[in-house]
This record gives C-alpha cells, sequence and structure tokens, in this order.
C-alpha cells in the first residue's frame, strides 16, 4: 500500500554526474526566448528556447527537463541491467532476478504466442467463485482490483505503532469526477473505457452480447463507487480519513464486506481495529456486495484482473491499454518495450536496482555536499519561522522543535533491503513472475503488522527521480535519482545549485509546514502545536493563496485548483523564499559576481525556472489539473514568483508589468 501521507515533490530526472567537470557557470542562453520579456511572461523567457528545442516526442503527454533526464537514467539502468549476464549468474541472485524479469519482459514472441493464456485459469476461477467467497479473492489473489485498499502503515495517533488502513478504491479511471462530470472529456473518456472493457472482455473470449454486459457492470459499479468516494480535496483533510473502527463493529455495520475473514486470509488473525479512510465508501461497497447480482461482480472483478494483467500480456493487451490511456493523456504511441520492461525490475527489485546505481552514479561528495546544502536550508527556515510577523513565540517555539527534529535520509538507505525470499523463474509465464514478485511486496508491507515502525525505511528506492517529506516520520529524502544536473552539481555556480536543489530542499522541509505537515507533531503524531490564533491566521494566508491559484486558467475555460494544489504551491513558495536566504547567507559579505551578464539572484531564479521548462498536450494539461497536486509547471514558475519580492527587484518587474503582482496581494507564508 502506498504512503497515505507522503507528500512528494512531483518531479522525474536523471543524469549521469559528471565526476571530474570543470566549473560550470552563467546561464545556457540557449534555454531563453529573448523575443519575450521576463516583466511579462517569465516562464516563457526562462524556458522558451528549450521547449522550442524539444518538442513533444509521440510517446509523451509531457515532455520537460526532467522527462528528457529520466530518459538518461533509463539507458543508465539498462546499461547496468543489461550487464549484469543474468544467464550466467547465480540462480536466486538479486543479478539473476533482475535480468530474468527485464528479459521477459524482452520477450514479444513468447509475450504473444502466450496470448491470454497466462490469465485463462484466474478469469475462470472469478467467474466460478460465489458471491459469499469473493472476499477470499480480494484477500488472496494478485491482480485483482476491487472496491478498496488496505494496508499497514505508521499510525497517525501515535507514530511509533503500525496499524492497519482501509481505504477508498476499485475506479478503473482512478478519478472519481470522469465517472460523474458531464463536461465533453468527462464523456470522451467514459466512451473511450467502455470501449477499452469490451476489448478487454474479447481477447478473453466473451462473445458481443457479454462484452456489452461486462461494461454495463462494470460502470454502474464503479459509478456507484465514485458518488461515494471522497474528492481529491477532502482528501487532504487527515481528520477526515482517520477514522478508527474496531473490528467487531465493522462486521456489524457492515456485515457483506467480511473484513476479518478477509484479513485472516492475509494471515492476520490478531487484528483489533482497522483505521477506515472513508466510511460512506465503505457503506457503499457493502451495499453493493448485498445487491449486486453475482454476474455483475464477477464481471467488475474480471476487468480490474485483466486490465491489471494487460500490460505483462500480448501486444495485443498491451494495445488496448493504450488507446484508452491515449484518450486521457493525448499520448501518440506507446513507451518502447524496452522501457517499460526496464520499469518492472526497476520497481519491484527497486532496492536491488538502486544498489547497483548508487555504486556506479552517486559519489561520496555528492552525499557530503548535500549535507552541507539541507544544514544551510535548515538554518535559513530557522530564521524565516523567527522572523514571522503572524506567529506568536509560542508557536514558533514548538515549529523550531519541530524544525531541529528533521530526519535527513541522503543518496540510499544505510541498510539494503533482502530480496531472497523473491523467485524470479523464466520458465513461468511473465505475468505469473509478475503475480509472484507483487505477492512479495504485499507480503512485506503485511510483515510489518504487530511490529513498531521501522524509521530507517525508505519510501522510495535510490534511482527514483524525485524526493519528499514523510510526516509520521518527520523526515525529508532526496535519493540519489534527483541528486544531479539540473537540480544538483557540485560542479556549478552556486546560485544555480541553490535555485534548483537548493528549492526542492526547501520545499520538502516547508511540507512539514504546509496545510497537512502543520497538522503534524515533532515526533510525527497528528497533534496539535499551534495556538488557536496562529492557526487561524494561518488558515486565513493558506485561504488567500488558495483563491490565487483558483483564478489561473490552464486551458480554454479550466481554472487550477488551488485548494487541491495547496500544499505544494505552500511549498514551492517556500522553498523558493528559503532557499534564497540560504543562497544569501553562503554568500557572507560577497554580493556574488555577475557571470555572463546575469546577476547571483537572477541566476538563482532562472535555475528555478529551468526544471520546470517542458511541453505538454492539452489533454494532459486538463488530466493533471484533475489529479495532480501540484500545479502546471508554467504555474509552478509564473504563479509562484508573482508572490516573492526580491525576484520582482532581480528582473526589475513594476506595476504594468504582466508578472507584477501589487504589494496587497502577494501572499507570504513561510
Amino acid at each position: 500500500m502506498r504512503k497515505i501521507w507522503t507528500a512528494a515533490l512531483s518531479i522525474a530526472l536523471t543524469t549521469s554526474i559528471t565526476m571530474n567537470a570543470e566549473i560550470k557557470q552563467g546561464v545556457d542562453r540557449a534555454n531563453l526566448d529573448t523575443t519575450v520579456s521576463p516583466q511579462d511572461d517569465f516562464y516563457q523567457y526562462a524556458c522558451g528556447g528549450w521547449m522550442k528545442a524539444n518538442p513533444l516526442k509521440p510517446e509523451f503527454a509531457r515532455f520537460g527537463t526532467f522527462d528528457e533526464l529520466r530518459d538518461n537514467n533509463r539507458t543508465q539502468l539498462r546499461d547496468l541491467i543489461t550487464g549484469l549476464d543474468s544467464k550466467n549468474a547465480v540462480k536466486g541472485s538479486v543479478a539473476q532476478k533482475i535480468g530474468d524479469l527485464y528479459a521477459m519482459g524482452l520477450d514479444s514472441i513468447k509475450l504473444n504466442i502466450d496470448g491470454a493464456q497466462p490469465i485463462m485459469g484466474d478469469v475462470v476461477a472469478i467467474n466460478q467463485t460465489s458471491k459469499s467467497d469473493l472476499i477470499d479473492l480480494m484477500a488472496d489473489m494478485i491482480g485483482i482490483s476491487a472496491f478498496f485498499v488496505t494496508g499497514v502503515e505508521a499510525d497517525m495517533m501515535n507514530s511509533d505503532v503500525n496499524a492497519m488502513y482501509w481505504s477508498q478504491g476499485g475506479l478503473g479511471l482512478g478519478d472519481r469526477d470522469y465517472y460523474l462530470e458531464d463536461s465533453e472529456n468527462a464523456r470522451k473518456i467514459r466512451d473511450a473505457y467502455r470501449t477499452y472493457l469490451k476489448r478487454l472482455a474479447a481477447l478473453v473470449g466473451y462473445s458481443d452480447e457479454a462484452q456489452n454486459r461486462l461494461a454495463d457492470n462494470v460502470m454502474s459499479i464503479e459509478t456507484q463507487l465514485a458518488e461515494a468516494a471522497m474528492t481529491r480535496e477532502e482528501l487532504r483533510n487527515p481528520a477526515a480519513i482517520y477514522n478508527p473502527m474496531s473490528l467487531a463493529k465493522l462486521t456489524e455495520a457492515y456485515p457483506n464486506v467480511d473484513l476479518k475473514r478477509y484479513f485472516s486470509k492475509q494471515g492476520i488473525d490478531d487484528i483489533d481495529t482497522v483505521i477506515v479512510g472513508q466510511p460512506k465508501s465503505l457503506a457503499t461497497v457493502d451495499k453493493i456486495m448485498a445487491e449486486a447480482t453475482e454476474q455483475a461482480l464477477h464481471d467488475y472483478f474480471t476487468a480490474g484482473y485483466i486490465s491489471t494483467a494487460a500490460d505483462y500480456l500480448s501486444d495485443d493487451f498491451v494495445s488496448a491499454k493504450f488507446e484508452l490511456s491515449k484518450a486521457i493523456s493525448g499520448v501518440e504511441q506507446p513507451m518502447p518495450r524496452w522501457k517499460r520492461a526496464l520499469a518492472v525490475p526497476n520497481a519491484l527489485l527497486g532496492e536491488a536496482v538502486g544498489e547497483l546505481y548508487v555504486e556506479k552514479y552517486f559519489p561520496q561528495t555528492s552525499k557530503d555536499k548535500m549535507l552541507e546544502l539541507v544544514g544551510n536550508l535548515r538554518t535559513a527556515l530557522g530564521q524565516h519561522i523567527e522572523k514571522l510577523t503572524w506567529m506568536s513565540d509560542t508557536t514558533k517555539a514548538k515549529a523550531m522543535e519541530k524544525l531541529a527534529a528533521f530526519t535527513v535520509k541522503i543518496g540510499y538507505p544505510d541498510k539494503w533491503r533482502d530480496y531472497s525470499k523473491l523467485t524470479i523463474d523464466p520458465r513461468r509465464s511473465y505475468w505469473d513472475n509478475i503475480k509472484v514478485a507483487l505477492r512479495h511486496e504485499t507480503d512485506y508491507n503485511l510483515s510489518d503488522w504487530g511490529r513498531p515502525v521501522d524509521r530507517s525505511r525508505w519510501y522510495m528506492s535510490p534511482q527514483t527521480v524525485n524526493a519528499y517529506y514523510n510526516p509520521t516520520t518527520n523526515e525529508i529524502c532526496f535519493p540519489a535519482g534527483i541528486l544531479q544536473a539540473p537540480y544538483f552539481d557540485p560542479n556549478a555556480d552556486e546560485a544555480s545549485n541553490y535555485g534548483a536543489i537548493g528549492v526542492v530542499i526547501g520545499h520538502e522541509m516547508t511540507h512539514g509546514f504546509d496545510d497537512q505537515g502543520s497538522q503534524f507533531d515533532k515526533d510525527g503524531n497528528f497533534a496539535n502545536w499551534w495556538t488557536e490564533a496562529d492557526k487561524e491566521s494561518f488558515t486565513k494566508l493558506t485561504d488567500r493563496l488558495a483563491d490565487q491559484f483558483d483564478q489561473i486558467i490552464v486551458l480554454g475555460d479550466t481554472h487550477a485548483n488551488g485548494r487541491f494544489t495547496l500544499g505544494e504551491n505552500i511549498a514551492d513558495q517556500g522553498g523558493l523564499r528559503v532557499a534564497y536566504t540560504a543562497y544569501h547567507n553562503s554568500l557572507g559579505d560577497s554580493k556574488g559576481e555577475i557571470i555572463d551578464g546575469f546577476t547571483p539572484d537572477q541566476r538563482f531564479y532562472l535555475a528555478y525556472a529551468n526544471v520546470w521548462a517542458g511541453n505538454i498536450r492539452d489533454e494532459e494539461i486538463l488530466l493533471r489539473t484533475k489529479t495532480d497536486p501540484h500545479s502546471l509547471g508554467k504555474w509552478r514558475v509564473n504563479g509562484s514568483l508573482r508572490n516573492i519580492e526580491p525576484f520582482f527587484k532581480a528582473f526589475d518587474i513594476k506595476k504594468g508589468d504582466k508578472m507584477y503582482l501589487d504589494p496587497v496581494d502577494r501572499i507570504v507564508i513561510w
């Protein structure tokens, strides 16, 4: 189960580190669009040259500097994996497991010969299961994607103890709004989904009549789930999704969802309490299980199972799934097979791949430099907290305690994960091996049951190009994958490093004090450490920031969702302000030098903008506005910078310029 409360900076980029490069300074003018004034559209000015030189590739719905670097990362990982010589590797070694899993994904001939055969036994089993026994399939059959998700995580109210969580799920389209909205785009996606469902059914031998029945039943059940599901905005409220209930009460209230039997099937018989995320959704699942026909439930389970397996089957299944993705995101062609195959061991044997990656691509010098930067950013954030005019000394003291208690994870874990219990056997089908690996992941999560929280655990693999803050452990984590140019380069101009990775560090630190993170104390417990007056002041500021982003028009008449993106917008602004302070602290008495005509401050803000350079399809704009808690790249730049006073000074932005925002309308939180 995914970490519910991990607030991650949604980015994806990496490239190889230049170990002995000359010092890189200045601004790459090729990235600029000098036909546009920075005072009118800073994003276009800073990124337009890069965007023109890097048009969208057919396999991408969005292509930016981070996507370009992600591709470089894939090439690095492919080189590592193909160099493992898995055929001669010791059976049971990670080299054998990684190599064989990758090779099976590449073997299009066998996959196409096998066709639907790898899933047919399970499809038959689903359709032969009585209604009363379907709960066993939900607990035990890998690939079933029905109704809800459960998993073990730290208890929000007692962060040293692991708890069992229940969360809404079961939507094939992922987002509830696609089922409920009456917009042209939502109708188009629903039509594409129906086509997809019928195509999956056809590929396992269903008649035309049965295909239509399956699509009707799936849409009916999933629409009911969507109507009961919390919105993405509601899911951002920790208090609303923390509803502990005894198993006895759950059994009494929801008799058709036998959770006692469900957990027992998973090997957990000593469970007393479950933290239910969305009681309304659970009530709807109970109602559906009681009232839906056995045939309808069989169709729903079957469709979810085939859809989960589709990526690991023949080209017909992959093509069907791609056509749905095309309708949702606008992407024109699938990723090359090698990229899709690579993603599997990279995810299911993540730390094993990461150990290889770190050894080759992440030097100790980078970790040392990052520790220095994190220390500087921590000091700067403390300075900001101390200077806040809207916060009392009482709450400031608590904030400083939380800041001091941050756990910092950089590069890779101190102890690598053990994959010895996972068996990958090329004599089995690709999908059968995927199921074994997925079972291994499920068992890994369930093994935490009854144990104290392991605060040394990483929730991203080292090669992941991302970063996160986790409230229940009060930790910030920066995997090796993100610690590369253009975010981080030990040989780069300091203004550029602070404008890029410095903002990332500040961003993740600020997540500890955003609208969600601020509700957790220094120990990771969901507990109030604010005075009532300070909380009210904070809420007024965050409401204004949400309203500000609500005014942004992203496409046609579609506006950004300032409430949904609030946490990330707070973190972006905080990261920018704190990194700027840390950079100037590092200069000491120096004002920094002008390089190639750009001042240090200008280079700082240009570096920040450049990491968000990218082109994006209209469909992807609509998709991300609905499903991504981060603002679009353009507005992470233009939207956030309009609140930053030093930015106005750096580029001489005055009243009348399009980038200008009246001081009374600027919002400063951290």
